[in-house]
């Protein structure tokens, strides 16, 4: 456990960006697997290596470069995590979402959160862009449990609609313009590392799921309970049917999550000038 209060070591890190940048981001952006393309179309007013932030876990996963791209994108002031946390890497859940109550200290009130997911429902496909509409959470863990600190919000927030309805329309709509397909959908999280066994995507098909990752959820959680207006993206990297399952490798995810990346790009870029 590391040393003082999550509210005091957010204030050390947010003096330490402080010194850096009087920055003061609208949008705060996570950038999953693959999928970090996007910070470069932003023109950056000032990059900050998670190494040189105080209390920042250290990135360890591959694609995941570990910096905060803080600039304008589509006219929107933004600040972009380019790397993610995640638990199975070892990370606390308050560690996996102290980036997201950074941002928040910073100034954004909305979140985009993108990621890659496995596609539990069969009428998907490679590539597809997935609008996150719900969400179950098998993790085991929640980054809410602990003290609370009301300054930060309330010690039981509501969940009944963490995914914002309003930016879903006007992501559909800035979709549509750019003939775009996007899908709807709901994102089961669990733990990780491994990937499922059939019996586990028969169960989470049955429990109603759309696609399964092993990030998002955690961050979502935080962000609602800061009072965060959230849409989350997934880029489905496979389809996971347990009738039909092949071995899938980690660069074949990345792969093609690379390959869908510009069409996230485009969509996220189209989206801000909305919001």
């Amino acid at each position: 456990m590391k040393p003082g209060s999550l509210r005091q070591r957010l204030e050390e890190s947010l003096g330490a960006v402080r010194k850096i940048t009087s920055w003061t981001p609208e949008v705060a952006i996570i950038l999953g697997t693959g999928l970090g393309n996007l910070a470069r179309r932003i023109k950056t007013e000032v990059e900050v290596t998670y190494s040189g932030i105080p209390h920042f876990p250290r990135v360890t996963v591959e694609s995941h470069a570990g910096k905060l791209v803080l600039g304008t994108l589509s006219g929107k002031k933004v600040a972009a995590l380019e790397g993610r946390f995640h638990a199975y890497e070892g990370y606390s859940m308050e560690e996996v979402t102290f980036p997201v109550r950074l941002i928040h200290e910073l100034g954004a009130k909305i979140l985009v959160v993108s990621n890659a997911a496995g596609g539990i429902n069969l009428n998907y496909k490679k590539g597809d862009l997935v609008l996150i509409e719900d969400h179950i959470n098998l993790m085991g863990v929640n980054p809410l449990i602990g003290p609370n600190d009301d300054r930060l919000g309330p010690r039981f927030p509501d969940l009944s609609q963490p995914y914002s309805k309003r930016l879903i329309q006007l992501t559909e709509a800035a979709a549509g313009a750019l003939k775009l397909q996007v899908r709807r959908g709901v994102y089961l999280a669990v733990t990780g590392p491994n990937l499922e066994t059939r019996a586990e995507y028969r169960m989470i098909q049955r429990l109603g799921a759309d696609l399964v990752g092993m990030s998002t959820v955690p961050e979502v959680l935080a962000g609602v309970h800061m009072g965060m207006e959230i849409l989350g993206v997934s880029v489905v990297t496979d389809v996971c049917d347990p009738d039909h399952l092949e071995p899938v490798d980690i660069k074949e995810i990345i792969a093609t999550a690379n390959e869908a990346g510009p069409k996230l790009d485009r969509l996220i870029e189209a989206a801000l000038q909305k919001f």
